[in-house]
């Protein structure tokens, strides 16, 4: 917001100076270009940041969905071996074994 405001100052001072010698126009000029490259550095670097969190958060995303999968799959492993077990035992205990 700062530099927005110093980008409006600027500008009108550059405007204020309209009628200066050829000299004052250009210092106001290149004072004018240097915050105006501030300014865009300064968003592209908060577009970089926002890409990186976005970036870090979909991979943890992807982390913690295939770890669920995993112990989704861990855990019906063991259900059905126990239900197969318990069913073994069933069938045996008709079978009088």
């Amino acid at each position: 917001m700062k530099k927005l405001t110093a980008l409006a100052l600027v500008s009108a001072a550059a405007l204020g100076l309209a009628a200066c010698s050829q000299h004052a126009q250009n210092e106001t000029s290149e004072a004018a270009n240097a915050v105006g490259t501030d300014i865009g550095n300064t968003a592209d670097a908060g577009a970089n940041s926002v890409d990186n969190a976005l970036d870090a958060a979909g991979n943890s995303m992807d982390a913690m969905a295939a770890n669920t999968a995993n112990a989704a799959g861990n855990a019906t492993d063991t259900a059905a071996n126990a239900t197969g077990n318990a069913l073994t035992d069933a069938g045996n205990a008709v079978k009088g074994k």
